[in-house]
């Protein structure tokens, strides 16, 4: 029964703690990768490129090849494509939303563009957030790559996307769509990518509010790893469940292709 469940990863809390291996990650990418399992790592984050994120997990120790990321910057350009094809953006963000909108053959632009993207970034600007609200107050449709409020950093939380939007809307009367998790497009744009089937893929995450709640929206499996975000105390405090709660990701090393033990 060889290849029965794909894999999707979220990373931070996941495979990953603020630069640091969460023991057997490695082994287990390394088990998927030589049983040729389909997976793929996403992140909410859109500050970094796929490259860039190669090199940082290669760093921690993770060998995880650069087609095999999807962060929320590339579902927003593959939605933004789709919706509007060599559209313009005014874009508040890194590289990484740069980038993927530039790949897709979008323009960057100040003057009348189709949409504001809003994205991560660690050096919001009053100057180009008070562009963007002048934007989309002249009728620029709002964008954000994911509704993350806090993001973790060493000295503890910083603002993240969400808590950015949540300004220029209130200073628009604007909602941005939001790509990322929880948006079930984000977990449906990466089962693309690998060619899976909701049916046999399992979302493997730390948080009850995006991961567990984007896999069960797109229909599939999920696994909550207790080693980031979400311990079994806050789990039972949804409304919704998922279908089985782990310590790490090293339960899953030797057990690839059958997770759920006798529960199948």
């Amino acid at each position: 029964m060889s290849n029965e469940w794909n894999y999707l990863f979220d990373m931070d809390g996941v495979l990953v703690r603020e630069e640091h291996l969460i023991p057997g990650a490695d082994t287990l990418i390394a088990e998927l990768r030589e049983q040729g399992t389909p997976f793929m790592v996403l992140t909410n984050n859109s500050i970094y490129t796929p490259r860039d994120l190669r090199a940082r997990l290669l760093n921690t120790g993770l060998d995880i090849p650069e087609e095999a990321i999807w962060t929320s910057a590339l579902a927003t350009a593959q939605f933004l494509q789709t919706q509007r094809p060599g559209g313009s953006a005014y874009v508040v963000g890194e590289s990484g939303l740069t980038t993927a909108l530039h790949n897709v053959g979008y323009v960057m632009t100040e003057r009348n563009p189709d949409y504001v993207v809003l994205g991560e970034t660690r050096t919001y600007s009053f100057e180009a957030i008070t562009r963007a609200i002048r934007l989309v107050r002249n009728g620029a449709r709002f964008i954000a790559t994911n509704p993350d409020e806090t993001g973790p950093s060493a000295e503890g939380p910083l603002p993240a996307t969400g808590a950015v939007a949540a300004l220029i809307e209130k200073a628009t009367g604007r909602r941005p769509y939001f790509v990322g998790k929880p948006n079930p497009l984000m977990m449906r744009s990466a089962l693309r990518r690998i060619g899976a089937h909701s049916e046999n893929t399992i979302m493997v995450g730390d948080r009850m509010d995006t991961d567990v709640l984007s896999g069960l929206e797109a229909g599939l499996q999920t696994l909550l790893v207790l080693s980031g975000i979400s311990d079994r105390h806050t789990a039972e405090q949804f409304p919704y469940r998922p279908t089985r709660v782990i310590e790490s990701v090293k339960e899953l090393v030797g057990n690839t292709q059958n997770p759920f033990g006798d529960q199948d």
